[in-house]
């Protein structure tokens, strides 16, 4: 059986039960804050970066891990390990799948680069259903197979906290946060085959949230849907309200609330707030 070193982006929340295991790695994107750079969570915190973003003077950037970081990073695995599978933020949404990619050409250990066409805890779980498959016994082939299948059945659906935010960072037009900003139009935003995508738009808070509850809804009718992540910034005490008023609907289904990390912060705020769930049962 073969050894695999399993390696994840830092937009992918670290459990404990991940953080513990010996043949998780996980590497650092890069947040620009006015010229001046960290590595996410390593230099910087989610808590840091949101106060940090109340007073930078230029739009602030992130980016992928450069191609050098991977290749040194799997040749170190070359050692211990017989395959590298990298579990990887979506590809339509970072360069951080070409980086490995890149990388994998020039190191002599084979490497999966499995594009999660997702991010935050919905990678989580794929890179945990990948690591229980391997200890199932599954082949490498099994486990990219299931993978796929369970990610193109994921839902995502999200309130951006900072409409502005996704502006400056070149993720929504000036078109669209106009209407936004003016209208107090609340965009629901999805993440189809990996890339953003405006799925409604509303014009309160709660319009939204019970929007992307009926969205939920739809899909627990059709496909019986057993655990749901609920997605929020810095806010806690909101993603409990909203796992308190789930878990009164839907009381089969298993909520988990994850923060959704610094790098994505830069891009959506620290009062975004949304689900996911998988619809595949694998």
């Amino acid at each position: 059986m073969k050894k695999i070193a399993w390696v994840t982006d830092s937009t992918a929340y670290l459990d404990e039960e991940l953080k513990n295991n010996p043949d998780v790695y996980q590497v650092p994107m890069t947040i620009v804050l006015d010229d001046v750079e960290y590595l996410d969570g390593k230099d910087l915190t989610a808590e840091e970066l949101y106060e940090k973003l109340k007073e930078v003077k230029t739009p602030p950037k992130t980016s992928q891990p450069p191609v050098g970081v991977f290749m040194e990073l799997y040749e170190k695995l070359e050692k211990e390990y017989d395959l590298v599978f990298a579990v990887l933020i979506s590809s339509k949404l970072s360069g951080t799948v070409a980086s490995s990619v890149q990388a994998a050409q020039a190191v002599n250990i084979p490497v999966i680069t499995f594009d999660s066409k997702i991010l935050t805890y919905p990678l989580t779980s794929l890179l945990k259903k990948g690591i229980y498959l391997a200890e199932q016994g599954a082949t490498v082939e099994v486990i990219k197979e299931k993978l796929e299948i369970i990610r193109d059945s994921n839902e995502t659906y999200v309130m951006i906290g900072n409409l502005e935010q996704l502006h400056r960072s070149g993720r929504m037009s000036g078109v669209q946060f106009y209407l936004g900003s003016m209208l107090s139009i609340k965009p629901i935003i999805s993440i189809e085959d990996g890339g953003l995508n405006t799925k409604e738009k509303v014009r309160s808070d709660k319009k939204a949230r019970d929007k992307i509850f009926e969205y939920l809804k739809v899909s627990h009718e059709k496909y019986g849907v057993e655990e749901v992540y609920i997605l929020y910034g810095l806010h806690k005490e909101a993603a409990d309200a909203w796992q308190s008023q789930l878990e009164g609907i839907f009381p089969g289904i298993q909520f988990l609330s994850c923060p959704i990390g610094a790098v994505i912060g830069v891009h959506a705020g620290e009062h975004t707030i949304g689900i996911s769930w998988n619809n595949a049962k694998v």
